[in-house]
């Protein structure tokens, strides 16, 4: 299997992302461009029978949703679709946030707004995108990322507000791990899990419990 990587090309961005997966050259095609540009991404997704899109929502000029857009217009038919967001995407409004987080998304965002850094409503419309989409997508919804070696394969909800997603930390391998087994999991389709470490607290937690 050989996986192709395209990256924004931004001067610091660049010299961070293409860095790092050096050492599976043999496996891996970079490609240094921004993921919103359609040209691109036609190119990097053609003949591919999975795509993996994180939804970055970088700057003010629609990043996210036109790197989705993108992908939902190039990727070749019956392409399976994993797009990766944070926990503020809802899909059902059934997802139940603290008063602290909702805080914080909205002072957040309109300070990334106001300094051109991140427009974290631009990843909302990006995901409205998707769930029009008739593709075979997943978005899968992650929390705090934590370093350090594998957990296994995180424990995911339907919604946020599940007491097992309390502890708001997956590690970042655990993350991918996730995502890449969403290629090949058909349950998944058209679903916006969220997701948290299979060794973290409140997954320990309910495990512990057992069923009620």
């Amino acid at each position: 299997m050989h996986w192709i990587g395209v990256t924004r090309s931004s001067v610091s961005a660049l010299n961070q992302s293409v860095g790092k997966p050096a050492r599976f050259a043999d496996r891996i095609t970079i490609v240094p461009a921004a993921t919103n540009d359609p040209v691109v991404i036609s190119r990097a997704v053609a003949g591919c029978q999975g795509v993996l899109t994180i939804l970055v929502p970088w700057g003010v000029s629609d990043y996210a949703s036109g790197t989705a857009q993108a992908v939902l217009d190039h990727a070749d038919p019956g392409a399976r679709l994993i797009f990766c967001c944070g926990w503020h995407i809802t899909k059902d409004g059934q997802d139940v946030y603290s008063t602290s987080f909702k805080l914080f998304l909205v002072v957040f965002g309109r300070l990334a707004r106001l300094f051109r850094f991140a427009d974290i409503d631009d990843q909302v419309e990006a995901c409205r995108c998707i769930f029009a989409s008739t593709t075979r997508w997943t978005v899968v919804r992650g929390n705090d990322p934590e370093d350090g070696d594998s957990q296994g394969l995180p424990l995911c909800s339907r919604h946020v507000g599940d007491p097992v997603l309390a502890s708001n930390l997956t590690r970042c391998v655990d993350f991918a791990l996730f995502v890449v087994e969403a290629l090949n999991n058909e349950q998944l389709i058209h679903e916006v899990p969220a997701i948290v470490g299979c060794r973290s607290p409140s997954a320990l937690r309910i495990h512990e419990a057992g069923p009620e």
